[in-house]
């Protein structure tokens, strides 16, 4: 990837057209839940959302894997969706915004009352 990409998220936008495209070749259903799992997992992304792309790449690839398959999207997803997607963002290390203003705020703490 060249700085030109990465400064305008070119590479992102690539990226996610190619989901895109991919997601329009399954089931329905597999179709709903990645709508649903992208919308949950973006409390997840750092300022560039670059944090999450190799996450979805994953889950799509293994939403391709089972639509092959023959399964559903609710065999391998149960019921709990946000919950799927908050387990697979904490497993990855991708902290929410709640995290990030949780740790800043420990900081602060810490430092002021090291003083």
């Amino acid at each position: 990837m060249n700085f030109w990409d990465r400064i305008t998220g070119n590479d992102i936008t690539r990226d996610l057209n190619d989901f895109k495209s991919r997601v329009e070749k399954l089931p329905d259903d597999y179709q709903a839940a990645w709508e649903e799992i992208t919308l949950n997992l973006m409390g997840h992304a750092d300022f560039t959302g670059r944090n999450l792309i190799p996450i979805l790449g994953g889950v799509l690839s293994w939403f391709e894997e089972t639509a092959a398959d023959g399964q559903h999207a609710q065999e391998i997803l149960g019921n709990d969706i946000k919950g799927f997607c908050v387990a697979l963002a904490s497993e990855e290390g991708a902290k929410s915004l709640r995290d990030k203003w949780r740790d800043q705020l420990n900081k602060n703490v810490a430092k002021k009352l090291n003083q």
